[in-house]
């Protein structure tokens, strides 16, 4: 990849795949991201003689800090503990469509004093293998599990929640008890994708127009007008009730998202919490910035395969400005889970 000026941490997050459609993640926190780094002489394809070299390393889990594997009732989780003697805000940090157990994010939040469960809720182990339906007890037993946690300070817990996360942490703080803080970054108000069911209550997925999905000559899919507008018709039942939590909200919108409609779900999670005599949440809007806004200087995605649709998809953002983007987010997240879960309030630098 290329950028121009200064840029510190340029050859990170300006890093582009040589496969198409590949994104940079993080399988294994134990281990630190290794880079190769090389300076030839001349320009063009084939490189003059080798001038320099260096390795770069960068390290996940930082020293002290504890990686726990949760496999307690339902549960398939890992739980990172930071360095000390406890107990610490507690946070459930879930991730999108792409299923798994993703570790890195909740992994960077307890090198800053966190007690993080990454939570996986499809496509594990003995979890559910498709996106059919979602049950939130199974969410219900990881914030009890986290609750009762003597290393997790209470008496609530936050949420952390990316993209079909984000929805997932807006349905538990509408039903579950215990929420004190839910971040999205990037997430839904209304239910997408797949069923959910708590009890007595079946919230059925938002609709979707595949006719509205635009493919251009590079057979990359423009998915955002592929959702219907939960505010119209039978949809409106899709709209999860977020008036019924007792949380504060923190949205972190990329105005780029070509996901979905990111800004406008936040606008109208805002005006539905406010209508009903809610604190206005908290939206932080960053121009430029795509889908999967990630910790500091991952690489931009622009396109990768999207599991619902089974091609590949465009998720927006321009690299500078979605880089800028990532590093202030990351700031804006602990700052919210920092003031509402410690009582600490922005600002106040923590002794972690």
């Amino acid at each position: 990849g290329s950028f121009s000026g200064l840029e510190p941490m340029g050859l990170l997050w300006a890093l582009q795949p040589q496969k198409p459609f590949w994104r940079l993640v993080k399988r294994d926190v134990q281990s630190p991201f290794l880079l190769q780094l090389e300076v030839f002489e001349g320009h063009g394809e084939s490189p003059g003689r080798l001038l320099a070299q260096a390795q770069h390393e960068r390290a996940f889990l930082r020293d002290g800090v504890r990686r726990v594997p949760v496999r307690e009732g339902r549960i398939r989780a890992t739980l990172f503990l930071p360095p000390g003697s406890g107990p610490f805000p507690g946070i459930i940090d879930l991730y999108g469509t792409g299923g798994g157990l993703p570790e890195y994010r909740a992994c960077l939040l307890a090198n800053h004093g966190f007690a993080v469960l990454a939570l996986a809720f499809y496509s594990y182990e003995d979890l559910p293998k498709g996106m059919k339906e979602f049950h939130l007890e199974y969410f219900e037993e990881a914030v009890n599990y986290m609750l009762q946690h003597t290393q997790v300070k209470g008496p609530g817990i936050g949420l952390l929640g990316h993209s079909k996360g984000g929805d997932l942490c807006v349905s538990m703080a509408s039903f579950l008890k215990g929420i004190t803080a839910t971040a999205l970054i990037n997430g839904s108000v209304a239910n997408v994708g797949a069923v959910l069911r708590y009890k007595d209550i079946t919230i059925p997925p938002l609709g979707i127009n595949p006719k509205r999905v635009k493919v251009g000559k590079s057979g990359i899919a423009d998915i955002i007008d592929a959702l219907n507008n939960p505010l119209e018709g039978p949809d409106q039942q899709s709209f999860i009730p977020l008036e019924k939590a007792e949380c504060c909200f923190l949205f972190i919108v990329g105005q780029d998202d070509h996901n979905w409609k990111s800004e406008f779900f936040a606008v109208e999670g805002s005006k539905r919490l406010q209508a009903h005599g809610k604190e206005k949440p908290e939206i932080v809007c960053y121009p430029g910035a795509g889908h999967y806004i990630e910790p500091p200087f991952f690489p931009m995605c622009a396109a990768s395969m999207h599991l619902l649709f089974g091609k590949p998809v465009m998720w927006g953002g321009e690299p500078k400005a979605h880089c800028e983007a990532q590093i202030d987010a990351w700031q804006q997240i602990q700052a919210f889970f920092r003031k509402h879960l410690t009582g600490k309030p922005s600002g106040t630098s923590s002794k972690l």
